[in-house]
């Protein structure tokens, strides 16, 4: 049973939809990082409050997986919680249910609690824990803090100028952004015909306005999942990498598989 949660739920807009008229991955992500906010403000802690004081939330890894995107005007629940505290960070747990209850996604994320002006992480504030409190029950079970190796030898690979939209409030390139960057460096002929259906994800270094990114993409196994990795153009520095793996599209809901088991462990 799953208690200490906060819930938001949200009726997806025409701009949300991708060119095939369903949720695009990085509207999701949007909606759970909006959750994750609301979720903060309601305890007194808003963002603009925390940033106020120079500090902010960070993500470190993360994972995100659909069973199915949301369709035009359809109304989803997004259902988030914190599983485990260290000094300086935090799981962030999320469920998302469609209007028959029906869970249709599930996320978690590392998030570190950071100094902006410093740029280093900080101990979380004692009333957050408190107010916020913690369920150890996860919405995923796999390890998020398990390294995914880079790579210099892409089989796709397409370069990006990071501008001022691509920044947030810690005045870094937010973690929605690498998605983009990562799906946009994947074939046609997967974006066509399947969807993504698990993004795993781990972040290293800022990237920030005015600096060039590549995003490298290769061939994992088979051919429909690929290893990702983003880095900033003319230094050896790798900002983030990730695991993603497509599934064909079709009518219905999707088949549910063992995580694990697509992911080979």
């Amino acid at each position: 049973m799953i208690n200490n949660y906060f819930e938001k739920e949200f009726e997806l807009r025409y701009f949300e939809m991708n060119e095939f008229g369903f949720a695009s991955p990085t509207t999701i992500l949007t909606l759970l990082e909006e959750t994750a906010a609301e979720h903060c403000y309601s305890i007194n802690h808003s963002l603009y409050q925390l940033g106020g004081q120079n500090i902010g939330w960070v993500l470190v890894s993360g994972m995100m997986q659909m069973e199915r995107y949301p369709r035009y005007k359809e109304k989803i629940t997004i259902r988030t919680w914190m599983s485990k505290y260290t000094l300086i960070k935090g799981f962030r747990d999320n469920i998302i249910y469609d209007e028959q209850n029906n869970i249709i996604g599930r996320a978690k994320g590392l998030w570190v609690f950071f100094d902006i002006k410093r740029r280093k992480p900080v101990r979380i504030f004692d009333d957050i824990i408190k107010k916020w409190s913690c369920c150890k029950e996860e919405s995923i079970d796999y390890d998020i803090s398990t390294k995914i190796e880079e790579f210099d030898n892409p089989d796709y690979q397409l370069e990006f100028k990071v501008n001022r939209y691509d920044t947030d409030m810690v005045r870094h390139v937010n973690n929605i952004r690498y998605l983009q960057w990562v799906v946009e460096s994947v074939p046609i002929g997967i974006i066509t015909d399947y969807y993504l259906y698990a993004i795993d994800g781990r972040f290293m270094v800022e990237a920030n306005y005015g600096q060039t990114i590549v995003s490298l993409t290769k061939d994992d196994t088979g051919n429909t999942s690929f290893l990702h990795t983003i880095k900033i153009k003319g230094t050896d520095k790798v900002c983030a990498t990730a695991k993603t793996i497509w599934k064909k599209k079709e009518t219905g809901r999707h088949k549910t598989e063992n995580l694990g088991q697509a992911y080979g462990i």
